[in-house]
């Protein structure tokens, strides 16, 4: 019987933290090897805010899944077509924003998942599976075994509604998208107030009651990922390309105007 291992959800299994990076600037295969060995277990390949094409995407997925690095692809809210060709290509996992409420998370695990459980169309020999010639029955279990489909909330009436977001059969973790959250709070990027912390509880709860995993995003604040993921956040976008990048080269320039 074929396997196919994510190492995201083999670290969310575990109870672990799943660390993931964002792919804003990177425009090369290489960057699956290099995030794989600075310690991550997921890329988070980001077609939503960025203007990477799909080609490139499928191509770092291809890189990623043969590095031991899990692809996982967010597309703008409702392109389940996007959604589909990624998977296709070698994505094994899937980010849809702004998901609001049960009925839309019903609409994405669908969308997303072979049958039984969905109605995802088969395209042929997967890149997940090596090309290899496995039995249909084989491969679309394996694929929907492996697969990390995640749904971010992004407003107050997502959270409102998580218990039954997360409820949904087929859906894996519900992913807050902090910044967003409030945002439409009226209190943008105020990431420590009260609101929010009863948001993560809410969406922490609702995961732990049906048996999903809790993600985290748009937080990057040392004492305030320790108290999330503390919380019970599982599944850590730990930060960019860029904003590491930038981070570095801040710290390497004041050194060096620092020296006489």
């Amino acid at each position: 019987m074929v396997e196919l291992i994510n190492p995201a959800r083999e670290r969310l299994k575990k109870g672990e933290v799943a660390l993931g990076v964002g792919l804003r600037q990177a425009r090369t295969v290489d960057v699956a090897p290099a995030m794989k060995t600075a310690g991550f277990d997921w890329l988070f390949i980001d077609l939503e805010h960025n203007s990477m094409d799909l080609d490139l995407a499928v191509q770092i997925a291809v890189a990623a899944n043969a590095t031991g690095i899990a692809p996982i692809v967010r597309v703008p809210h409702g392109q389940y077509d996007m959604a589909t060709r990624v998977l296709d290509g070698g994505a094994i996992g899937i980010v849809i924003p702004h998901v609001d409420t049960a009925e839309e998370a019903k609409i994405v695990a669908d969308r997303l998942r072979y049958p039984p459980v969905g109605h995802r169309s088969v395209a042929g020999a997967m890149p997940q599976l090596a090309f290899q010639a496995v039995p249909p029955a084989e491969a679309t279990r394996a694929v929907n075994e492996a697969l990390l489909v995640v749904v971010m909330l992004e407003t107050p009436k997502a959270i409102a509604n998580a218990e039954a977001i997360a409820a949904v059969p087929g859906i894996d973790v519900l992913l807050i998208g902090t910044n967003d959250l409030t945002t439409e709070m009226g209190m943008p990027g105020q990431l420590d107030k009260p609101e929010v912390v009863n948001a993560y509880e809410t969406v922490i709860a609702a995961c732990r009651k049906h048996g999903k995993w809790p993600g985290m995003g748009g937080v990057y604040v040392p004492p305030l990922m320790e108290k999330y993921i503390g919380m019970g956040a599982r599944m850590v976008l730990a930060g960019s390309d860029f904003s590491f990048l930038m981070e570095m080269a801040r710290s390497r320039a004041a050194f060096l105007r620092g020296l006489k």
